[in-house]
C-alpha cells in the first residue's frame, strides 16, 4: 500500500529540510507527522501511542537543535518513529519491525541521527551525559546533548545515578523529561505522585513562571553576567522554597513544567535553553496517543496495538475457527491466581510490566498479594528476597532480557543466601519484532553458571502450571527459574490438574534407534514436527524433553549416552554456555564418546523478524531439525554448533 505523505512532510527527508520552513508551519508539520504515523502503522503495524505524544517534540528538538551534531538520545525509543521518519527514514519507515528492514528502536548502525541504541528504560541520562563529557573534554563547547526520558523511565535507578552525576559534572546536556504519567502500563509510585503534584500545583508553576519572564528580560552583558543572573535567579527561588523540587535537589537548573504538545511554545524554550550551560532539565506534560481519541482514552490497548482500521479504530485479529492455545504469560497469570488460592504465602511482582506478564490479572483479583514496583528490576528481584525472608513465596515476573539488569540481585540477595524465590522469565528465546534488546537468548547461560539456582522450562502451557506448582510447594526451598517464551502456546486444553514434577527429571516424549534429540522448553514442539517428518521417511529418532537445565537429569542422559553414539540438543537460547554446553560437560565428564550437533542461536546478535522468521534464519525449526538429523547420520563430525 503506497502511502503519500503531506505536502510540508513530502519536502523534509533531513532535519536540515524541516529548518527551511517559518516556525508559523511547524503545526502543519506536527499534523501531517503524525498522520503519517497513523497511516503506516494501522496497516504495517509497530509501537503506537508513545509516538504520537511526542510529535510536537520531535519536530521542536530536530528544528532548533542542528542534529546529528547536536546529539539527541531517546529513552527506550518506543516514541522515535517521529524521529525516523525527519531523518532520513520516511521512504523505508513501512519495514519498521520487519524482518531486514529498519528497527522499531534507534540503532547506530542504522543512521547517524540515532546516537545511541536503546530498547531498555533509564539509559538516555547516562549516555548523553557521557556523550557531554566527551564533548567537553574535545573543546566542542557548542555542542549540544539532550536526553528524552518518560516519567516512567525516571523511577528506574540508572535514571536517578546518572542524575546525581549530572547535576555535579558541568557538562552541557539537557533532560527532557517527557510526562505523559504512562510507560506500557499507568506508571505506579512515590515519583508518579510528585510530578502529579508538580503539573497540578497553581502556585509553584505561577512563581516558575515570574522567575523565569523576569530572568528573561534582564540584560546580559559586561554589567550583568550571567554569574549574577544565576545567583538572582537561586535568591527567587527562596521565595519558592517551600514548593522545593527535586530536580534542583540534583542541582540541575529545572524548567517547567510545559505544555508538551504546544510547538510554538516548545521551540522558544528550547531556543533559550540552547543559550544556558550546564546541566537542565525541561519537564513537558504531553498525552500519550494525542491525535487519535481512542488511543488516548486506552494507552495500553494503543501502546502496540497490531493492525487496525484508523477510521473505525478497528483491531484487527486473525479470524479464529478453532479453539486456540492461550498465551503463555495468560497461563502464568491465571495459574498463579489459582496457587494462590490454595497457598496463601504466594505473592507476585513485576517491574512495569503486569499486562506484559499477565499479572495484571492477581492484581485485580488480588491487589494486595501483586506488586508493580515501577521500571526497576534490581529493586523487584531484593524485593522479593526481602519477601522471602519472612516466609513469602514470591513469583518475580521478569522478562528474560529485563532480567539481566537485575543479575548481581539474583547472585547476591537471592542465590547465595539460598532463598526461594520463583524467577518467571517471560519472553525466554527470540521474542520476534522487538529485536536484539528484546531477545531472551542468554539466561540458560546466564542463570546456569549460578549456584542453588534450579533452572527449568516447560514444552507446553500443562507443564508451565506444573512447574510453577512445583515450585512453590512446601519442600522445594530452592531458587527456581521457569524460563518460557512469548505468544502462543501449542494447548488448547491446558487446564489440568496440577502435577509435581520431580525435580531435575526429564521425560522421554518418542523412542528410537537411530539418533537422540534432547530438547529444553518451548523448541521441543519443533521437534516433534521434526520427528513425524522424519518417520514418514523410515527414520526413528528419539526425543527427550529434559525439562531442567539445571540440575540436569543425569539417569535419563546416562541412557541416551549409552544407547545413542549421535546426538543433537535444540534450545531457543544462546548456544555458548546454554543447554548444549551443558550435555557436551555431562559428555565429557562421564567419558562418553559420541557425535553431537548443537542447535540454537548463534554466537552473534540476531536481528529484529517474526519468530518464525527467526528460528528459520538461525536454523532450528521443524524443517532444519529434521535436515540436521539427515546430516547428522552421515556425518562423522564430532561437535557442530549451528
Amino acid at each position: 500500500m503506497n502511502i503519500t505523505p503531506g505536502p510540508l512532510l513530502g519536502q523534509i527527508k533531513y532535519p536540515a529540510d524541516l529548518r527551511k520552513f517559518s516556525k508559523e508551519q511547524l503545526h502543519q508539520v506536527c499534523e501531517e507527522l503524525r498522520q503519517y504515523i497513523i497511516d503506516v502503522v494501522s496497516v504495517h503495524g509497530g509501537h503506537f501511542g508513545a509516538s504520537l505524544g511526542v510529535v510536537e517534540l520531535t519536530t521542536a528538538l530536530h528544528y532548533v537543535f542542528n542534529t546529528p551534531y547536536d546529539q539527541l538520545v531517546w529513552d527506550v525509543g518506543h516514541q522515535a518513529y517521529g524521529h525516523k521518519i525527519l531523518t532520513g527514514r520516511r521512504e523505508v519507515f513501512h519495514t519498521n519491525r520487519k524482518y531486514k528492514g529498519i528497527s522499531g528502536f534507534p540503532k547506530r548502525d542504522e543512521s547517524p541521527y540515532d546516537t545511541f541504541g536503546v530498547g531498555h528504560s533509564s539509559t538516555s541520562i547516562s549516555a548523553a551525559l557521557g556523550m557531554a563529557i566527551a564533548s567537553q573534554r574535545k573543546g566542542e563547547h557548542d555542542r549540544q546533548h539532550i536526553a528524552v526520558i518518560g516519567d516512567g523511565a525516571m523511577t528506574a535507578g540508572m535514571a536517578f545515578e546518572a542524575l546525581n552525576h549530572a547535576g555535579v559534572a558541568n557538562a552541557n546536556v539537557l533532560i527532557i523529561l517527557n510526562d505523559n504519567c504512562m510507560s506500557i502500563d499507568p506508571n505506579v509510585g512515590a515519583l508518579k505522585e510528585y510530578l502529579t503534584d508538580i503539573t497540578t500545583s497553581h502556585t509553584y508553576n505561577k512563581l516558575r513562571d515570574d522567575v523565569w519572564h523576569l530572568l528573561g528580560k534582564l540584560p546580559v552583558g559586561k554589567r550583568f553576567t550571567r554569574e549574577m543572573a544565576s545567583k538572582l535567579e537561586a535568591s527567587l527561588k527562596g521565595m519558592v522554597s517551600s514548593s522545593s523540587n527535586i530536580f534542583e535537589s540534583f542541582k540541575l537548573r529545572y524548567f517547567g513544567p510545559i505544555d508538551g504538545h504546544n510547538i510554538m511554545k516548545l521551540v522558544d524554550t528550547l531556543q533559550d535553553l540552547k543559550d544556558i550551560p550546564g546541566p537542565k532539565l525541561l519537564h513537558i506534560v504531553t498525552t500519550k496517543g494525542k491525535g487519535y481519541a481512542l488511543a488516548e482514552q486506552d494507552q495500553t490497548t494503543w501502546h502496540a496495538p497490531g493492525l487496525f482500521d484508523k477510521i473505525t479504530g478497528e483491531i484487527f485479529k486473525k479470524p479464529v475457527t478453532t479453539p486456540q492455545p492461550p498465551k503463555y504469560q495468560d497461563v502464568f497469570g491465571h495459574t498463579i491466581i489459582e496457587l494462590a488460592e490454595q497457598n496463601d504465602k504466594i505473592m507476585g511482582i513485576t517491574p512495569a510490566m503486569p499486562s506484559g506478564s499477565s499479572l495484571k490479572f492477581m492484581m485485580e483479583k488480588m491487589p494486595d498479594r501483586a506488586i508493580d514496583v515501577g521500571i526497576c528490576e534490581q529493586h523487584a528481584v531484593t524485593l522479593s528476597a526481602g519477601l522471602a525472608t519472612q516466609g513469602m513465596r514470591v513469583f518475580c515476573n521478569i522478562y528474560s532480557s529485563f532480567m539481566q539488569r537485575a543479575y548481581d540481585q539474583v547472585v547476591h540477595d537471592v542465590a547465595i543466601q539460598q532463598l526461594p524465590v520463583i524467577f518467571c522469565l517471560d519472553r525466554a528465546g527470540l521474542v520476534g519484532d522487538d529485536g536484539p534488546t528484546h531477545h531472551g537468548a542468554y539466561d540458560i547461560a546466564y542463570m546456569r553458571c549460578i549456584p542453588n539456582l534450579v533452572v527449568s522450562a516447560p514444552m507446553n502451557e500443562e507443564e508451565l502450571r506444573n512447574l510453577m506448582y512445583t515450585a512453590q510447594l512446601p519442600d522445594n526451598q530452592a531458587p527456581f527459574v521457569i524460563r518460557y517464551p512469548r505468544g502462543q502456546g501449542v494447548m488448547a486444553d491446558w487446564r489440568q490438574p496440577f502435577r509435581e514434577i520431580k525435580i531435575g527429571t526429564g521425560r522421554k516424549i518418542r523412542d528410537g534407534k537411530d539418533i537422540a534429540i534432547l530438547s529444553i522448553g518451548h523448541p521441543g514442539n519443533f521437534v516433534a514436527e521434526a520427528c513425524k517428518e522424519l518417520l514418514a521417511d523410515g527414520l526413528q529418532p528419539a526425543h527427550y524433553d529434559m525439562r531442567f537445565v539445571k540440575p540436569l537429569d543425569t539417569a535419563m542422559l546416562h541412557e541416551v549416552f549409552q544407547r545413542f553414539n549421535k546426538v543433537i540438543t535444540v534450545e531457543d537460547a544462546a548456544l555458548p554456555g546454554g543447554f548444549g554446553s551443558a550435555i557436551l560437560e555431562f559428555m565429557a565428564m562421564n567419558g562418553y564418546q559420541a557425535e553431537v550437533r548443537m542447535l540454537g542461536i548463534p554466537d552473534r546478535i540476531i536481528e529484529h523478524g517474526k519468530p518464525e522468521e527467526l528460528h528459520r534464519e538461525c536454523g532450528y525449526d521443524a524443517p532444519a531439525i529434521a535436515a540436521g538429523v539427515r546430516a547428522m547420520l552421515k556425518s562423522k563430525i564430532t561437535v557442530i554448533m549451528e
